[in-house]
């Protein structure tokens, strides 16, 4: 590994006004693939997963973070990892690993269950919202910690975890996570109401079946894991990237061009799938892949986020970018992260129309009478110029350079590091789409 895993320096170079054209093949779930490699602390046994998408900086950052803890990689190349923690060596990672993503508090669990001991550095992440980490908490104090709180960072202790009930305030996907893999050794039985059920945590379900946990997914959001002395080593195959899937077929349909993404996986994008179809483009769904097309006007559509299965907070972004290209008004209700939507300002640069209110925009949301613009309006169609972009998150950052694609001349994209830390080799993969694209 090198000694740096981002490079803030790094920006594209994109020159727009072209359709994309072509076959790619999406990666495995960098959400998905991070939590698994947590998921192997819980033993001493090796495990190994492939379709992992390794060149990622976020799941370089979750290997730092578990090699500091005691993990040994014997393998880390070509969309596979093996890895290994016989013993923990420290109960705590390096600050400045928490401070690039928020996985390092999914180490929590497996650290008290094996070690008595977690100190858990406060984290970063994306500037979308404030994301606390009070859910974690909270629901490793029912299992049975202690929690004190410092400037930088928690300190919990745990003489033994037993399974408990907890019922979440909203289906949050990191502290539904956090749950599962603690309450796997935990004594007893654990119940999570209210929890959340995207296709990433069936895949860590998967796992964690896999090394011997048992764990039964009822209905109305409820998880039941029943405690195990022992899980051991397994093999395991990560789910494809919904999301990246998404952010491709949007940068096709708005560039009125024609893909096949390839591993792009039906049953995981129904909802997105549906709202292709709405706003009057098209998909092919097919035995390998799905294929996404131009092809006719674009017509004006109302969304709102929500928990999976409803239309996911990471497809927003580059769905908001597509609806500038629609003939119509489009409106976008993000209920999942209240600052979301900071992102369009740099969109509107680059000549699109999207105003943004406090208001919800549909149904009612925990953000209704607040203060956060996290509604938007967009008007179509917007022809798109080139400028000189910052980009404050992974999937905003995408849709960014789907601006770029679509606008004519060169654009200079800076702050691609976020992009990179959730889409592996994008350059590449543009290239290949026919896309004019050079990192510099």
């Amino acid at each position: 590994m090198t000694t740096s895993i981002v490079d803030k320096e790094a920006k594209f170079l994109v020159k727009g006004g072209k359709p994309l054209h072509g076959t790619i093949r999406i990666s495995g779930a960098k959400n998905a693939a991070s939590k698994l490699i947590i998921a192997s602390l819980l033993t001493d046994e090796p495990v190994r997963l492939e379709n992992v998408p390794v060149s990622i900086s976020e799941i370089k950052v979750t290997r730092k973070i578990i090699e500091s803890l005691g993990a040994k990689f014997t393998k880390f190349t070509n969309k596979e990892l093996v890895v290994q923690t016989k013993r923990i060596h420290d109960i705590s990672f390096s600050a400045s690993l928490g401070l690039i993503n928020r996985i390092g508090v999914l180490t929590a669990g497996p650290l008290l269950l094996r070690s008595e001991e977690a100190k858990i550095p406060k984290p970063g992440g994306d500037q979308i919202g404030a994301r606390p980490i009070n859910f974690h908490l909270d629901a490793l104090i029912k299992l049975g910690a202690t929690i004190k709180e410092y400037k930088d960072f928690f300190l919990l202790k745990a003489k033994r975890l037993i399974g408990t009930e907890i019922t979440l305030p909203f289906p949050s996907v990191g502290a539904t996570e956090n749950i599962i893999i603690t309450a796997s050794l935990a004594i007893g039985k654990t119940t999570i109401h209210n929890a959340a059920i995207e296709p990433e945590i069936m895949d860590l379900i998967m796992l964690l079946q896999k090394m011997g946990a048992i764990i039964d997914v009822r209905t109305n959001r409820k998880i039941v894991i029943t405690g195990v002395e022992k899980l051991r080593g397994a093999e395991h195959r990560v789910i494809p990237d919904r999301l990246e899937a998404a952010s491709f077929a949007c940068a096709a349909i708005a560039s009125q061009g024609d893909i096949k993404i390839l591993d792009a996986c039906h049953k995981d994008m129904i909802t997105f799938l549906n709202t292709i179809r709405l706003i009057g483009a098209e998909y092919e769904v097919q035995n390998d892949g799905i294929r996404f097309y131009y092809k006719g006007e674009l017509k004006p559509i109302n969304i709102e986020t929500e928990v999976h299965p409803g239309f996911m907070t990471d497809w927003q972004p580059p769905m908001t970018i597509l609806l500038t290209q629609a003939n119509g008004i489009s409106t976008l209700h993000e209920t999942v992260y209240e600052n979301r939507l900071g992102y369009v300002n740099e969109l509107n640069k680059m000549g699109a129309n999207i105003e943004l209110t406090k208001d919800c925009l549909g149904m009612p949301c925990r953000f209704t009478g607040t203060n956060y613009f996290h509604s938007a309006v967009i008007k179509g169609k917007t022809p798109l110029h080139n400028a000189e972009i910052i980009v404050p998150d992974i999937r905003a950052g995408f849709s960014y350079l789907v601006g770029a694609i679509l606008a004519k001349g060169e654009s200079l994209v800076h702050g691609i590091h976020y992009i990179d830390r959730g889409y592996e080799n994008i350059d590449q993969k543009l290239r290949k789409l026919g896309v004019k694209i050079k990192r510099v």
